[in-house]
């Protein structure tokens, strides 16, 4: 049996990078991503900014994708672009493009949720394996903290979310009281791994069913290098391994207690990570650990898929272009999305 070869030209632009991939079916052909330096000096993204920088970048970054694929636009099948959720002014930007550039070749238009493309990157064929359904996946970024049923591609629960901070906001607002620059998870990261994890204890947040919280632990945090600072002005620096490794423990155990429990509550073994602090060292040791030792098949993603990309919104795209589900020239992104 021929399997049709399909082409889809995919744009994310949720947040501060601009991406766009060319997939055909769910090979990734290339994946090229802009990053923006501009917003370390700010220590957060600027949305203003944000949005002047992907409308530079996304004729270039669309141009290099196209041809490090060897595909011509004229051979592609369908768009797939980022709808929400994310920056208004950045998610305009890859859709106004998107909507010009399915008009101008005559070809369908598809709208993805970034959030479940994060989840269906799992099934990128040059991942090492890809989970069965029905799986939980332990969705984790900087703005989203989530445990999801996925039954299908297209069709997902959510069994329980952060009720204030998400994980990978709790990573880099930690960072910055430490004095440490933005984006400051992946250095936490990087300073736990020389640190020890057990030095300092910090409180687990009390949350009903599978949700979490992490804005407790921020203050707690504070607090803590507030007195300890009154006592001595380079605690911080004297400690920051220590205290980077016990920040990430305390904050890789409370994502895991609730997936241990959704994975009890559901009777369901398949379990994936995803999300831009998938990528972080200790969640994905801890994750085949647990694997392990409660029978699991656990699914971690490729590095170049945790962070925001445009090959997840491709794969998702494509299963949707496979349903017949597009959308036409009077869509609009959205800042919030259902999921």
């Amino acid at each position: 049996m021929t399997i049709k070869r399909t082409y889809i030209l995919a744009i994310e632009s949720s947040c501060d990078d601009t991406s766009v991939a060319i997939l055909e079916n769910d090979k990734v052909l290339s994946n090229i991503i802009a990053t923006q330096d501009v917003h370390k000096e700010y220590g957060g993204v600027v949305p203003e900014l944000a949005s002047r920088a992907h409308q530079q970048n996304i004729i270039p970054v669309v141009d290099t994708a196209l041809k490090r694929a060897g595909i011509k636009k004229e051979q592609l099948d369908a768009i797939a672009f980022t709808e929400g959720p994310g920056l208004l002014g950045s998610l305009i930007v890859g859709a106004s493009f998107a909507k010009s550039l399915a008009l101008g070749l005559g070809i369908p238009l598809i709208a993805v949720d970034h959030l479940k493309a994060h989840i269906i990157s799992h099934f990128i064929q040059d991942n090492e394996a890809i989970p069965n359904f029905p799986f939980l996946c332990l969705t984790v970024s900087g703005g989203h903290t989530m445990i999801v049923k996925v039954d299908s591609p297209t069709k997902m629960e959510i069994l329980g979310k952060t009720i204030d901070d998400a994980a990978g906001e709790a990573f880099d607002k930690i960072a910055k009281i430490m004095g440490l620059p933005y984006p400051g998870g992946p250095l936490v990261d990087k300073y736990a791994q020389l640190g020890d994890s057990d030095k300092f204890s910090f409180p687990h947040p009390k949350t009903t069913e599978l949700n979490f919280s992490f804005s407790g632990l921020k203050t707690s945090v504070l607090y803590f290098l507030k007195k300890e600072v009154e006592k001595d002005p380079n605690f911080v620096q004297n400690n920051l391994n220590d205290l980077c490794a016990s920040v990430q423990k305390t904050i890789v155990d409370i994502l895991l207690k609730n997936l241990i429990l959704a994975s009890k509550k559901t009777n369901i073994k398949e379990i994936a990570i995803a999300g831009g602090v998938s990528a972080n060292s200790r969640l994905r040791m801890e994750i085949q650990r647990l694997g392990n030792e409660k029978d699991w098949n656990t699914y971690i993603p490729k590095f170049e898929y945790c962070t925001d990309n445009a090959a997840m919104i491709g794969i998702l795209g494509y299963f949707k272009y496979l349903e017949g589900s597009f959308v036409n020239q009077r869509i609009t992104p959205k800042a919030r999305i259902e999921f």
